[in-house]
Protein backbone atom coordinates (compact mmCIF):
# COMPACT_ATOMS: atom_id res chain seq x y z
CA UNK A 1 0.00 0.00 0.00
CA UNK A 2 1.38 3.59 -1.04
CA UNK A 3 1.37 5.77 2.02
CA UNK A 4 0.15 8.97 0.79
CA UNK A 5 1.99 12.72 2.28
CA UNK A 6 0.77 15.59 3.04
CA UNK A 7 -2.53 17.62 4.53
CA UNK A 8 -5.70 18.24 3.62
CA UNK A 9 -8.23 20.51 5.15
CA UNK A 10 -11.49 19.21 6.82
CA UNK A 11 -13.99 18.41 4.33
CA UNK A 12 -11.53 17.36 1.96
CA UNK A 13 -10.95 13.83 2.78
CA UNK A 14 -13.14 12.62 -0.64
CA UNK A 15 -9.69 14.01 -2.43
CA UNK A 16 -7.50 11.96 -0.31
CA UNK A 17 -9.02 8.86 -0.60
CA UNK A 18 -9.66 9.44 -4.03
CA UNK A 19 -6.22 10.32 -4.34
CA UNK A 20 -5.33 6.35 -2.24
CA UNK A 21 -7.41 5.21 -4.51
CA UNK A 22 -5.55 6.21 -8.04
CA UNK A 23 -1.89 4.37 -6.49
CA UNK A 24 -4.44 1.25 -5.42
CA UNK A 25 -6.57 0.94 -8.49
CA UNK A 26 -5.90 3.14 -11.42
CA UNK A 27 -2.36 3.04 -11.78
CA UNK A 28 -0.75 6.00 -10.47
CA UNK A 29 3.43 4.82 -9.72
CA UNK A 30 4.11 8.44 -8.33
CA UNK A 31 2.37 11.53 -8.01
CA UNK A 32 1.24 14.39 -6.54
CA UNK A 33 -2.28 16.63 -6.02
CA UNK A 34 -3.30 20.37 -4.84
CA UNK A 35 -6.04 22.16 -4.61
CA UNK A 36 -6.61 25.85 -3.46
CA UNK A 37 -9.96 27.55 -2.41
CA UNK A 38 -10.52 31.31 -2.04
CA UNK A 39 -6.49 31.52 -2.41
CA UNK A 40 -5.28 29.27 0.03
CA UNK A 41 -4.15 25.86 0.17
CA UNK A 42 -6.71 22.76 0.87
CA UNK A 43 -4.82 19.92 -0.36
CA UNK A 44 -1.57 19.46 -0.77
CA UNK A 45 -0.45 15.15 -1.10
CA UNK A 46 1.92 13.38 -2.71
CA UNK A 47 3.25 9.69 -2.64
CA UNK A 48 4.93 6.68 -4.47
CA UNK A 49 8.24 6.30 -6.35
CA UNK A 50 9.64 9.69 -8.52
CA UNK A 51 12.23 7.05 -10.04
CA UNK A 52 10.93 3.33 -10.37
CA UNK A 53 14.84 2.21 -11.41
CA UNK A 54 16.05 3.80 -8.53
CA UNK A 55 13.56 3.57 -6.02
CA UNK A 56 13.66 7.40 -4.99
CA UNK A 57 10.60 8.33 -3.61
CA UNK A 58 8.08 11.07 -4.44
CA UNK A 59 8.30 14.13 -1.89
CA UNK A 60 7.44 17.65 -1.43
CA UNK A 61 9.49 19.33 -3.66
CA UNK A 62 9.76 16.08 -6.59
CA UNK A 63 9.07 17.80 -10.15
CA UNK A 64 7.58 16.26 -12.82
CA UNK A 65 7.33 16.89 -16.82
CA UNK A 66 3.35 17.75 -17.31
CA UNK A 67 3.09 17.76 -21.24
CA UNK A 68 0.49 19.87 -22.45
CA UNK A 69 -0.75 21.67 -18.75
CA UNK A 70 2.15 23.65 -20.16
CA UNK A 71 0.24 25.67 -22.54
CA UNK A 72 -2.20 27.07 -19.64
CA UNK A 73 1.56 28.28 -18.16
CA UNK A 74 2.45 30.00 -21.93
CA UNK A 75 -1.29 31.03 -22.07
CA UNK A 76 -0.86 33.24 -18.64
CA UNK A 77 2.46 34.96 -19.87
CA UNK A 78 0.79 36.09 -23.51
CA UNK A 79 -2.50 37.27 -21.46
CA UNK A 80 0.12 39.27 -18.96
CA UNK A 81 1.51 40.99 -21.88
CA UNK A 82 -2.02 42.05 -22.89
CA UNK A 83 -3.11 42.98 -19.83
CA UNK A 84 0.12 45.60 -19.79
CA UNK A 85 -1.34 46.92 -23.11
CA UNK A 86 2.17 45.51 -24.86
CA UNK A 87 -0.06 42.75 -27.09
CA UNK A 88 -3.37 43.27 -28.97
CA UNK A 89 -5.31 39.83 -29.33
CA UNK A 90 -6.43 42.00 -32.64
CA UNK A 91 -3.54 43.02 -33.92
CA UNK A 92 -1.83 40.87 -36.98
CA UNK A 93 0.73 38.44 -35.27
CA UNK A 94 2.86 39.98 -37.98
CA UNK A 95 2.43 43.57 -36.30
CA UNK A 96 5.08 41.92 -33.91
CA UNK A 97 6.93 39.34 -35.50
CA UNK A 98 7.02 40.85 -39.45
CA UNK A 99 8.36 37.38 -40.70
CA UNK A 100 5.05 35.78 -39.93
CA UNK A 101 3.49 37.46 -42.88
CA UNK A 102 4.61 35.09 -45.77
CA UNK A 103 2.96 32.52 -47.22
CA UNK A 104 -0.72 34.11 -46.91
CA UNK A 105 -0.33 34.67 -42.93
CA UNK A 106 -0.14 38.07 -42.97
CA UNK A 107 -3.94 39.00 -41.87
CA UNK A 108 -3.94 36.43 -38.93
CA UNK A 109 -4.95 38.21 -35.51
CA UNK A 110 -2.71 37.16 -32.54
CA UNK A 111 -6.67 35.60 -30.85
CA UNK A 112 -6.27 32.93 -34.07
CA UNK A 113 -3.14 32.06 -32.87
CA UNK A 114 -3.48 31.65 -29.37
CA UNK A 115 -7.04 29.63 -29.64
CA UNK A 116 -5.75 27.24 -32.58
CA UNK A 117 -7.76 28.80 -35.47
CA UNK A 118 -4.11 29.71 -38.00
CA UNK A 119 -4.17 26.36 -39.58
CA UNK A 120 -0.28 26.01 -38.76
CA UNK A 121 -0.73 21.86 -37.13
CA UNK A 122 2.03 20.57 -39.24
CA UNK A 123 5.08 21.63 -41.59
CA UNK A 124 5.36 20.79 -45.04
CA UNK A 125 9.06 19.39 -43.91
CA UNK A 126 9.81 18.07 -40.17
CA UNK A 127 12.59 20.22 -38.49
CA UNK A 128 15.48 18.33 -36.91
CA UNK A 129 14.95 18.10 -33.51
CA UNK A 130 18.47 19.38 -32.56
CA UNK A 131 16.97 22.49 -34.45
CA UNK A 132 13.81 22.71 -32.92
CA UNK A 133 15.53 22.91 -29.60
CA UNK A 134 18.07 25.61 -30.50
CA UNK A 135 13.81 27.30 -30.87
CA UNK A 136 15.30 29.91 -34.34
CA UNK A 137 15.07 27.03 -36.89
CA UNK A 138 11.69 25.76 -35.27
CA UNK A 139 10.33 29.92 -35.75
CA UNK A 140 11.60 30.37 -39.09
CA UNK A 141 10.15 27.11 -40.80
CA UNK A 142 6.62 28.21 -38.59
CA UNK A 143 6.97 31.67 -40.24
CA UNK A 144 7.93 30.24 -43.90
CA UNK A 145 5.06 27.46 -43.45
CA UNK A 146 1.65 28.19 -45.41
CA UNK A 147 -1.72 27.62 -43.31
CA UNK A 148 -3.14 23.95 -44.01
CA UNK A 149 -6.78 25.63 -44.36
CA UNK A 150 -8.16 29.05 -44.36
CA UNK A 151 -7.12 31.19 -40.69
CA UNK A 152 -10.04 31.24 -38.66
CA UNK A 153 -12.20 29.02 -40.79
CA UNK A 154 -11.64 26.03 -38.60
CA UNK A 155 -10.20 25.04 -35.26
CA UNK A 156 -7.49 22.04 -34.49
CA UNK A 157 -5.42 21.65 -31.75
CA UNK A 158 -1.85 23.22 -32.34
CA UNK A 159 -0.51 20.15 -30.59
CA UNK A 160 3.32 20.95 -30.74
CA UNK A 161 3.27 23.95 -32.66
CA UNK A 162 1.41 26.32 -30.72
CA UNK A 163 4.52 26.46 -28.27
CA UNK A 164 6.83 27.88 -30.54
CA UNK A 165 4.23 29.97 -31.91
CA UNK A 166 2.70 31.68 -29.07
CA UNK A 167 6.31 31.32 -27.36
CA UNK A 168 8.22 33.61 -30.10
CA UNK A 169 5.15 36.33 -29.84
CA UNK A 170 6.20 36.47 -25.94
CA UNK A 171 9.45 36.58 -27.09
CA UNK A 172 9.13 39.43 -29.83
CA UNK A 173 6.93 41.55 -27.57
CA UNK A 174 8.91 41.09 -24.42
CA UNK A 175 12.48 40.79 -25.52
CA UNK A 176 12.74 37.61 -23.54
CA UNK A 177 12.38 33.83 -24.16
CA UNK A 178 9.23 32.60 -23.32
CA UNK A 179 10.48 30.47 -20.31
CA UNK A 180 12.14 33.58 -18.82
CA UNK A 181 9.41 35.66 -19.13
CA UNK A 182 7.52 33.05 -17.54
CA UNK A 183 10.03 32.86 -14.61
CA UNK A 184 10.57 36.87 -13.80
CA UNK A 185 6.66 37.85 -14.20
CA UNK A 186 4.45 34.51 -13.01
CA UNK A 187 6.61 32.22 -11.03
CA UNK A 188 8.95 35.13 -9.44
CA UNK A 189 6.12 36.68 -7.93
CA UNK A 190 3.94 33.31 -6.75
CA UNK A 191 6.96 31.54 -5.57
CA UNK A 192 6.00 28.91 -7.87
CA UNK A 193 8.18 26.06 -8.54
CA UNK A 194 7.45 25.93 -12.09
CA UNK A 195 9.35 25.48 -15.08
CA UNK A 196 9.76 26.16 -18.66
CA UNK A 197 13.06 25.07 -19.57
CA UNK A 198 14.73 23.53 -16.28
CA UNK A 199 17.86 24.97 -15.01
CA UNK A 200 20.71 22.35 -14.39
CA UNK A 201 20.50 22.87 -10.85
CA UNK A 202 16.82 21.45 -10.67
CA UNK A 203 17.90 18.22 -12.76
CA UNK A 204 17.63 16.51 -9.94
CA UNK A 205 14.30 17.04 -8.10
CA UNK A 206 13.04 15.99 -11.42
CA UNK A 207 10.37 12.17 -11.70
CA UNK A 208 11.06 9.88 -14.40
CA UNK A 209 7.95 8.77 -16.39
CA UNK A 210 7.04 5.35 -17.05
CA UNK A 211 4.79 4.87 -20.36
CA UNK A 212 2.26 2.17 -20.36
CA UNK A 213 2.08 0.22 -24.04
CA UNK A 214 -1.89 0.03 -24.45
CA UNK A 215 -3.48 -3.23 -23.67
CA UNK A 216 -5.04 -2.71 -27.48
CA UNK A 217 -3.50 -1.08 -30.09
CA UNK A 218 -6.48 0.35 -31.84
CA UNK A 219 -3.90 1.43 -34.54
CA UNK A 220 -3.67 -2.10 -35.71
CA UNK A 221 -6.68 -3.92 -34.31
CA UNK A 222 -9.47 -4.84 -36.60
CA UNK A 223 -12.15 -2.72 -37.61
CA UNK A 224 -15.01 -4.58 -36.21
CA UNK A 225 -13.40 -4.85 -33.10
CA UNK A 226 -13.21 -1.21 -32.72
CA UNK A 227 -15.80 0.58 -30.45
CA UNK A 228 -18.24 2.80 -32.84
CA UNK A 229 -17.58 6.09 -31.21
CA UNK A 230 -14.09 5.41 -31.52
CA UNK A 231 -13.91 4.44 -35.09
CA UNK A 232 -13.34 8.25 -36.20
CA UNK A 233 -10.77 9.04 -34.95
CA UNK A 234 -8.73 5.80 -35.06
CA UNK A 235 -8.73 6.27 -38.85
CA UNK A 236 -7.40 9.84 -38.58
CA UNK A 237 -4.35 8.03 -36.84
CA UNK A 238 -4.29 5.56 -39.28
CA UNK A 239 -3.73 8.26 -42.04
CA UNK A 240 -0.59 9.43 -42.04
CA UNK A 241 -1.31 12.41 -43.99
CA UNK A 242 -4.23 12.93 -41.42
CA UNK A 243 -3.81 16.42 -39.38
CA UNK A 244 -4.18 14.00 -36.28
CA UNK A 245 -0.79 12.34 -37.26
CA UNK A 246 0.95 15.61 -38.73
CA UNK A 247 0.27 17.39 -35.64
CA UNK A 248 2.54 15.55 -33.44
CA UNK A 249 5.56 14.91 -36.16
CA UNK A 250 6.84 18.40 -36.76
CA UNK A 251 10.36 17.04 -35.97
CA UNK A 252 12.44 14.52 -36.83
CA UNK A 253 12.42 12.34 -35.10
CA UNK A 254 8.57 12.66 -34.34
CA UNK A 255 9.10 10.81 -30.87
CA UNK A 256 10.69 12.96 -28.61
CA UNK A 257 12.40 11.45 -25.39
CA UNK A 258 11.13 14.03 -23.17
CA UNK A 259 13.37 12.07 -19.88
CA UNK A 260 16.26 13.22 -21.56
CA UNK A 261 18.39 16.33 -20.26
CA UNK A 262 18.32 17.86 -23.58
CA UNK A 263 14.52 17.93 -23.91
CA UNK A 264 14.07 19.36 -20.18
CA UNK A 265 16.52 22.07 -20.14
CA UNK A 266 15.50 23.20 -23.44
CA UNK A 267 12.01 25.76 -24.08
CA UNK A 268 8.79 24.08 -25.41
CA UNK A 269 6.10 26.25 -24.13
CA UNK A 270 3.56 23.82 -25.87
CA UNK A 271 4.85 20.58 -24.10
CA UNK A 272 8.17 20.83 -22.00
CA UNK A 273 6.82 22.62 -18.46
CA UNK A 274 8.03 21.21 -14.83
CA UNK A 275 7.15 21.74 -11.86
CA UNK A 276 4.60 20.00 -9.12
CA UNK A 277 1.02 20.23 -8.76
CA UNK A 278 1.45 22.60 -6.14
CA UNK A 279 3.28 25.07 -8.70
CA UNK A 280 0.68 24.32 -11.04
CA UNK A 281 -2.38 24.89 -8.47
CA UNK A 282 -0.63 28.23 -6.98
CA UNK A 283 -0.77 29.46 -10.34
CA UNK A 284 -3.92 29.63 -11.26
CA UNK A 285 -4.83 30.29 -8.22
CA UNK A 286 -3.11 33.11 -8.37
CA UNK A 287 -5.20 33.98 -11.66
CA UNK A 288 -8.88 34.45 -10.03
CA UNK A 289 -7.53 35.47 -6.72
CA UNK A 290 -4.90 36.90 -4.12
CA UNK A 291 -2.48 34.27 -3.26
CA UNK A 292 -0.32 35.96 -0.48
CA UNK A 293 -0.72 39.45 -1.58
CA UNK A 294 -0.28 38.59 -5.60
CA UNK A 295 -2.78 38.42 -8.01
CA UNK A 296 -1.75 38.06 -11.48
CA UNK A 297 -5.21 38.94 -13.52
CA UNK A 298 -7.30 41.69 -13.05
CA UNK A 299 -11.10 40.72 -13.45
CA UNK A 300 -11.02 41.89 -16.65
CA UNK A 301 -8.30 40.41 -18.23
CA UNK A 302 -9.12 37.52 -16.35
CA UNK A 303 -12.62 37.81 -18.42
CA UNK A 304 -10.45 38.38 -21.31
CA UNK A 305 -8.74 34.78 -21.29
CA UNK A 306 -11.44 33.07 -21.01
CA UNK A 307 -13.88 34.06 -23.23
CA UNK A 308 -14.57 31.02 -25.94
CA UNK A 309 -13.39 31.42 -28.99
CA UNK A 310 -14.10 28.16 -30.32
CA UNK A 311 -16.34 25.02 -29.84
CA UNK A 312 -16.80 21.74 -31.80
CA UNK A 313 -15.11 19.81 -33.88
CA UNK A 314 -11.47 19.70 -33.46
CA UNK A 315 -9.13 19.28 -36.99
CA UNK A 316 -6.86 17.54 -35.08
CA UNK A 317 -8.14 15.84 -31.90
CA UNK A 318 -11.19 14.87 -34.13
CA UNK A 319 -13.57 15.08 -30.79
CA UNK A 320 -15.23 18.40 -30.01
CA UNK A 321 -13.03 20.72 -27.81
CA UNK A 322 -13.11 24.22 -26.85
CA UNK A 323 -10.55 27.25 -26.25
CA UNK A 324 -10.16 30.22 -24.77
CA UNK A 325 -7.49 32.42 -26.58
CA UNK A 326 -4.83 29.99 -25.00
CA UNK A 327 -6.66 27.77 -22.69
CA UNK A 328 -9.11 24.61 -22.86
CA UNK A 329 -12.64 25.63 -21.41
CA UNK A 330 -15.06 22.48 -20.36
CA UNK A 331 -16.36 19.58 -22.41
CA UNK A 332 -18.49 17.19 -21.68
CA UNK A 333 -15.31 14.84 -21.55
CA UNK A 334 -13.26 17.12 -19.73
CA UNK A 335 -15.43 18.87 -17.48
CA UNK A 336 -13.25 20.14 -14.43
CA UNK A 337 -15.31 21.50 -11.89
CA UNK A 338 -17.94 23.81 -13.39
CA UNK A 339 -18.78 25.51 -16.84
CA UNK A 340 -16.58 28.55 -15.81
CA UNK A 341 -13.72 26.66 -15.40
CA UNK A 342 -10.58 27.43 -17.51
CA UNK A 343 -7.11 25.36 -17.56
CA UNK A 344 -5.48 22.46 -19.75
CA UNK A 345 -4.81 19.06 -19.10
CA UNK A 346 -1.58 17.33 -20.61
CA UNK A 347 -0.50 13.77 -21.85
CA UNK A 348 -0.80 11.13 -19.82
CA UNK A 349 -3.18 12.90 -17.21
CA UNK A 350 -1.19 16.19 -15.88
CA UNK A 351 -4.13 18.65 -15.09
CA UNK A 352 -4.09 22.46 -14.27
CA UNK A 353 -7.32 24.31 -13.57
CA UNK A 354 -9.04 27.21 -11.96
CA UNK A 355 -12.88 27.68 -11.53
CA UNK A 356 -13.73 30.95 -10.53
CA UNK A 357 -17.35 30.70 -9.38
CA UNK A 358 -16.35 28.22 -6.42
CA UNK A 359 -12.90 29.73 -5.80
CA UNK A 360 -10.80 26.51 -6.92
CA UNK A 361 -7.53 26.01 -8.40
CA UNK A 362 -6.27 22.57 -9.15
CA UNK A 363 -3.01 20.91 -10.29
CA UNK A 364 -2.66 17.00 -10.66
CA UNK A 365 0.93 15.69 -11.96
CA UNK A 366 1.85 11.89 -12.41
CA UNK A 367 4.61 9.90 -13.51
CA UNK A 368 2.69 7.08 -15.21
CA UNK A 369 1.81 7.93 -18.88
CA UNK A 370 -1.27 6.04 -19.33
CA UNK A 371 -3.84 8.06 -21.19
CA UNK A 372 -6.54 6.80 -23.13
CA UNK A 373 -10.32 6.81 -22.53
CA UNK A 374 -10.00 4.24 -19.39
CA UNK A 375 -7.74 6.53 -17.66
CA UNK A 376 -10.05 7.98 -14.54
CA UNK A 377 -7.29 9.20 -12.17
CA UNK A 378 -7.60 12.67 -13.04
CA UNK A 379 -11.52 12.75 -13.51
CA UNK A 380 -11.88 10.91 -10.03
CA UNK A 381 -10.26 13.59 -8.15
CA UNK A 382 -11.97 16.27 -9.52
CA UNK A 383 -15.03 13.80 -8.47
CA UNK A 384 -13.79 14.05 -5.12
CA UNK A 385 -13.33 17.95 -5.08
CA UNK A 386 -17.14 18.35 -6.27
CA UNK A 387 -17.87 15.99 -3.51
CA UNK A 388 -15.96 18.17 -1.07
CA UNK A 389 -17.85 20.94 -2.00
CA UNK A 390 -21.03 19.74 -2.01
Amino acid sequence: MTTIHGEFTTGFEPVREAFAENFARHGDIGAAVCVYRDGRPVVDLWGGVADVDSGRPWERDTLQLVYSATKGATATAAHLLVQRGELDLDAPVAKYWPEFAASGKAGIPVRWLLSHQAGLVALDQAVPLSDALAWEPMVDALAAQRPLWPPGAAHGYHGRTWGWLVGELIRRVSGRTPGRYFADEIAAPLALDLFIGLPESERDRVSRMVYQRPAVDLTTASPESIPEEQRELVAAWRDPNSFSNRAFSVTDPAEIDFNSPEVQAAELPASNGIGTAHGLARMYAGLIDEVDGVRLFTPETLALATEEQVSGADQVMVVPSRFSSGFMLPTEANAMTGPHSFGHTGRGGSLGFADPEHGISFGYVMNHIIGGPGDVRARSLIEAVHKSLS
